[in-house]
């Protein structure tokens, strides 16, 4: 068994244009005097990293690597969630997701499209330029707005939805292959791949592709009502990032699962900061070292009621709680007989 790696911190949602969060180093600095030890890198936020140079020069990745070390930090992976929305965008939302995009491209479907994929090479190049396995993006959406069957879909728009997703993604995820990454999608409502069915349709457009895997986050999946526990059963191999993310779901005589419009504090299903939500991250952590999931738990903060700050200090101390430092002997050991073959052909009266 392994016992997974952290705490890390996905910087996203803490880059900003004030210290300490508008570069890398002073981040890092801030981050390690919480007690992170791992840091996932938005690879689109230029205040924190460059990807085109990280692509094409190792000298700049192990200068970063080596700042890092020097706070007693690790890059975990590095992320293209915006990029990767972009693979696969339906026309409809288009004027909404053109803010994902340079300027001079937005508005610009085609070219648009072509930036991301080639965003994802680079990804892919940087990653192991900095020594990576792991990559964390969103797979973008061509059919979400017909999550719902009605109007009734026509005969083979989802298996054609699916199978565009497939063709897009296909040399994406050779050009990780090539690079010895794999690339995590985090199943998210919004996108195509959102819960274990999708993902399964996917996998059979990219014929099973090895490097088609998963990033784990349990909070998305109790604002779905899915079994964030047994999903963990059922697609272990595959899950290769892991954000600790907290969720509520309390439903009510107004709103459900689909949240009535409302702002995230008056939704049903809500993110919360660690500890302060539903999950049961004992069992989640329990079942990453019985499966030997080989990589970080990197907390995601995202809650409409808590400071980021007050949810990252806490959050750094209740990962490195729950991380289990797998055993290296069964507890039973002590009561061993060191019998041998002819011992137990013995025991079964076979001798």
């Amino acid at each position: 068994m392994k016992t997974l790696k952290g705490p890390g911190i996905f910087l996203a949602q803490y880059a900003d244009d004030v210290e300490p969060f508008d570069s890398l180093p002073s981040i890092a600095r801030w981050a390690a005097s919480l007690g992170f030890v791992g840091v996932q890198i938005p690879s689109n936020d230029k205040r924190l990293f460059d990807l085109e140079q990280a692509a094409s020069s190792k000298t700049y990745c192990d200068d970063i690597a080596g700042m890092l070390a020097g706070h007693g930090l690790q890059v975990t992976e590095l992320s293209t969630h915006l990029q990767g929305q972009l693979v696969a965008s339906h026309p409809a939302y288009d004027r909404l997701f053109d803010g994902f995009a340079p300027p001079e491209l937005r508005g610009k479907t085609r070219e648009r499209q072509a930036w991301a994929v080639e965003q994802l090479k680079l990804a892919a190049k940087a990653s192991r330029n900095l020594g990576l396995t792991a990559h964390a993006t969103f797979s973008g959406a061509l059919a979400w707005h017909l999550f719902y069957p009605w109007p009734q879909r026509p005969a083979g728009l989802v298996e054609e939805a699916f199978a565009e997703l497939g063709r897009r993604w296909r040399p994406i995820l050779d050009a990780f292959d090539e690079a010895g990454v794999d690339v995590c999608y985090e199943l998210h409502p919004g996108e195509d791949l959102h819960d274990g069915a999708t993902f399964e349709r996917f996998l059979e457009a990219v014929d099973n592709h090895p490097r088609a895997n998963i990033l784990y986050d349990p909070s998305h999946m109790v604002l779905q009502q899915l079994d964030y526990l047994e999903f963990i059963d059922f697609y272990h191999q595959r899950i290769r990032a892991f954000h600790v993310k907290d969720a509520e779901f309390r439903p009510n005589g107004r709103a459900g699962v689909y949240g009535g419009y409302q702002n995230w504090i008056d939704r049903p299903g809500r993110f919360r900061s660690l500890g302060d939500g539903q999950i049961d991250f004992g069992a989640i952590f329990s079942k990453m070292a019985q499966y030997d999931y080989p990589g970080w738990a990197v907390l995601e903060w995202e809650c409409c009621i808590k400071d980021a700050q007050q949810g990252a200090k806490e959050g750094a101390a209740f990962i490195r709680d729950h991380i289990i430092k797998v055993t290296a002997r069964a507890f039973d050991d002590f009561a061993a007989t060191g019998a041998d073959r002819g011992f137990n052909r013995q025991v079964l009266g076979l001798e």
